[in-house]
């Protein structure tokens, strides 16, 4: 299995860990898969619901939680940490500025496109800047933007696919179409990065998420040009995931029946495992009377059948009733809890086993 190379990073595990918030992806979860040679991520939604008791101010927790998750990671592991921060959250500045002054190794940024994330760099900072993108044109317009404004080119590009876990950035009827699959997606992705790296004399890791599960997965997909990959999922149902055990459980029970896709209060559709409270919410049955925590720009209030953070805070720490679990196509598949070390290392093995079939009928 081949390192993955981001500037001067280099992790032996070619695996970003996915952020996924609220509160599934903190420093427990982080640190153990930095440990293990990967990409530990830790997720900056919802932070400041989790660190509510700090400050009933939303911001002011939100930094704060960061600073200590941060902390908490660089005390467990010597690996690589970085924060995955939306562009759709209304906190957006805040987390880039406080991941970039704590000295976050990398930060990855999707739920729109990040186009002024290098404007947020510091004098000597070493942060390296990760955009996510759905489409070879947006992956050619954020290289394009980032190098004529500040000069400077993307450290890599997560392409997150239809199948990936959370809000999605397709419309509904490309969920499906093979057109928009991962494996359509990355070669159209990896020729536009390669056409600039030609042009600028650089180098672009091209990392593949959304719907990968196992070790052949891993394989088949950096066979067409990813350098690495981003799995979120299978994180989930590992020890130190930072989610509550019900969360977790919520995976071990789901039948592939179970995996819809939902319209998020937040504009965009969404990949979550149905539940009591998704079939309330369909029945009408829910509506917030104000907004507590003003998270997300494109969430309005006044249309929302529920607020999406006090749901996502509510299942992250095991109150499934009052909300839902958001997952990747595949969490069906989930059987057990196993520690990262575990996972890793059955990955590992699982991509070797198929490499070596490969190689045996050639």
């Amino acid at each position: 299995m081949k390192s993955l190379k981001i500037g001067n990073l280099c992790a032996s595990m070619p695996i970003v860990q996915g952020g996924m918030g609220v509160g599934v992806s903190l420093a427990g979860l982080a640190s153990a898969v930095a440990d293990q040679g990967g990409v530990g991520i830790i997720s900056s939604a919802g932070l400041g619901a989790i660190y509510n008791d700090y400050s009933k101010d939303y911001r002011a927790a939100s930094i704060w939680g960061l600073k200590e998750e941060l902390r908490k990671a660089r005390a467990a592991t010597r690996g690589i940490i970085g924060v995955n921060v939306m562009v759709a959250m209304s906190n957006f500045a805040d987390m880039v500025r406080t991941a970039i002054a704590e000295k976050a190794d990398i930060i990855f940024s999707g739920a729109g496109l990040p186009l002024n994330l290098p404007s947020f760099l510091t004098e000597g900072a070493r942060t390296k800047l990760a955009p996510i993108v759905s489409s070879a044109r947006a992956a050619k317009l954020l290289c394009r933007k980032w190098f004529s404004e500040y000069r400077y080119v993307p450290d890599a590009i997560v392409v997150e696919g239809p199948k990936a876990g959370g809000h999605l950035g397709y419309k509904a009827e490309q969920i499906a179409d093979e057109h928009y699959s991962l494996e359509t997606l990355v070669p159209e992705i990896v020729a536009e990065v390669r056409a600039f790296e030609l042009e600028h004399d650089c180098r672009i890791p091209v990392i593949a998420g959304g719907g990968i599960y196992t070790g052949e997965d891993i394989y088949r997909i950096m066979e067409l040009g990813a350098a690495g990959v981003q799995m979120g999922t299978r994180f989930v149902t590992t020890e130190e995931c930072d989610a509550d055990p019900a969360f977790k459980q919520s995976y071990i029970e789901a039948r592939e029946e179970d995996i819809e896709i939902i319209q998020s209060p937040v504009g965009m559709p969404g990949r979550a495992i149905r539940n009591s409270f998704l079939d309330r919410v369909k029945e009408g049955l829910k509506r917030p009377k104000s907004c507590p925590f003003d998270c997300i720009k494109t969430c309005d209030v006044t249309h929302s059948p529920y607020c999406i953070m006090l749901a996502l805070y509510n299942a992250f720490r095991g109150r499934l009733r009052n909300g839902y679990a958001f997952c990747g196509a595949n969490a069906w598949r989930a059987e057990k809890i196993q520690s990262v070390r575990e996972l890793m290392a059955s990955l590992r093995a699982e991509y070797e086993t198929f490499a070596a079939g490969l190689k045996n009928r050639l």
